[in-house]
């Protein structure tokens, strides 16, 4: 009998972006990417965090380099990813957050929110697409949303409003780009620790509230999206484009 065979999650011979790299969700995505056999490029305008990444990946036999850039300087970011040969993988993942209540909420938090979440990745997508395009390739981007891409809460009206808005532009993005084999995609987490999360999680009230909305009872690791963003960037995921894959312990299932 000839058996089906599984789908490879290796990346041999592919290159890699990802963006926000220094730690949390951006490290992690790096270091599975690495160990699946790709060379990955850190971006990130922390020098010295993305340096000290690529030094590590590059300790346990991954390839890697650094690309020093601020992504809201899309202009900068379209130059530099312009001169280098073509990135088949994006991780468009860096983001920030100001959590707030909506009557409280600043034109200048809304600016600092969406500018990151939205406006850099939308071109920092749209310079890796126009390199693969130019050069005739396949490719697969995945924008980093969230569980709060799917539902709404409290304090997070900015936040939520952002990442509604990457599930709906990497729908569009994938209806424009698959004929030319880029397939794109969004990662979703529920809360996971990370630098950034972690102040968070020191208020007992709040992270009891979360893990209410958690059915699995934990906190996200950042362990527990290496899996996710390896399937999405490999061949694993061929026929998937413009879905959202959610890794949030059951939070939206209700």
């Amino acid at each position: 009998m000839d058996l089906p065979r599984t789908p490879s999650f290796r990346l041999d011979g592919k290159r890699a972006l990802v963006s926000g790299a220094g730690r949390g969700i951006g490290l992690a995505a790096a270091a599975a990417l690495a160990d699946a056999g790709a060379h990955v490029t850190l971006l990130s305008r922390t020098a010295r965090e993305i340096e000290a990444a690529a030094e590590a990946i590059r300790a346990r036999g991954g390839a890697a380099d650094t690309l020093v850039l601020d992504v809201l300087d899309a202009e900068a970011a379209a130059r530099a990813i312009a001169a280098t040969d073509p990135f088949e993988v994006l991780v468009n993942n860096a983001g920030t957050n100001r959590p707030k209540p909506f009557a409280d909420v600043t034109h200048d938090d809304f600016d600092a929110v969406m500018d990151l979440n939205v406006r850099a990745a939308f071109f920092l997508g749209q310079a890796v697409a126009k390199r693969l395009l130019a050069a005739g390739r396949g490719g697969s981007i995945i924008n980093v949303s969230s569980q709060m891409g799917h539902v709404g809460a409290a304090n997070r009206t900015i936040y939520c409003a952002s990442k509604w808005a990457i599930e709906g532009l990497t729908k569009a993005m994938a209806v424009e780009l698959a004929p030319q084999g880029i397939r794109v995609n969004t990662l979703g987490p529920t809360f996971i620790e990370t630098p950034l999360t972690r102040p968070f999680f020191e208020d007992a009230a709040f992270k009891a509230s979360v893990l209410t909305k958690i059915k699995l009872g934990r906190i996200g690791q950042v362990e527990d999206l290496m899996g996710a963003i390896l399937f999405l960037a490999s061949d694993a995921s061929a026929l998937m484009t413009g879905a959202a894959l959610v890794v949030d312990g059951g939070w939206t299932a209700d």
